[in-house]
């Protein structure tokens, strides 16, 4: 890892600047997902809703990667296996409440969506800036790095559905975009998972 790792991609969070920061990107997921869940709800957006569930994960999970930093190879390894699949969970949710949306159509509401976005957007920006150094640790780390990177990137999608979604009055770009974001939920979650079990098979050959 850059900085105070020394390039290298084994740094397992036992730094208390690292664990303050934490904490702090803990209570912006946790406070964005009340705030962007309410949001898509009013607006009737998918892809609001999408990004909602995506904080409320982000929330969870990160109080897990806390959780386990300092403990053992396998149990960081196992808890990263975890949030790759709670991920899986996610997107496939997505995918699902989507294509019922796709048959229930609703314009939502392209104001209150590209407000939100540009407010979580803002919201992921200092939690990627915060986790800039500690993007290249172990699978636990690297998870928070991704989700942080991801959700940030989301955003700026969901912003361009939401002018989408106001230029032609149609609700298409808005569930255009929540799978999108499954995508992404997915490739990130088999990344994820890809480094975990990598890690367990060094344990166990070590």
């Amino acid at each position: 890892m850059a900085g105070c790792c020394g390039g290298h991609s084994n740094f397992d969070g036992m730094s208390k600047k690292y664990k303050r920061i934490l904490w702090w990107v803990i209570a912006i997921n946790g406070l964005m997902f009340f705030v962007e869940m309410s949001a898509g709800i009013g607006a009737q957006s998918q892809a609001l809703q999408a990004d909602a569930l995506d904080f409320l994960g982000d929330t969870l999970t990160y109080g897990i990667s806390l959780w386990v930093i300092g403990k053992s190879i396998s149990l960081r390894s196992n808890v990263a296996l975890f949030k790759g699949y709670s991920l899986l969970v996610i997107a496939l949710w997505v995918f699902g409440s989507t294509m019922y949306r796709i048959f229930v159509l609703n314009s939502p509401d392209a104001p209150t969506m590209g407000g939100i976005a540009l407010l979580a957007f803002s919201a992921n920006i200092v939690s990627v800036l915060l986790l800039m150094r500690y993007k290249d640790g172990d699978a636990n780390v690297r998870s928070v790095w991704l989700c942080s990177r991801n959700d940030a990137i989301g955003n700026l999608v969901v912003l361009f559905a939401a002018s989408c979604v106001w230029f032609s009055g149609s609700a298409i770009p808005d569930l255009v975009v929540a799978f999108i974001l499954a995508s992404l939920f997915s490739s990130s979650a088999w990344q994820i998972i890809k480094q975990a079990q990598l890690e367990k098979s060094q344990q166990l050959n070590s």
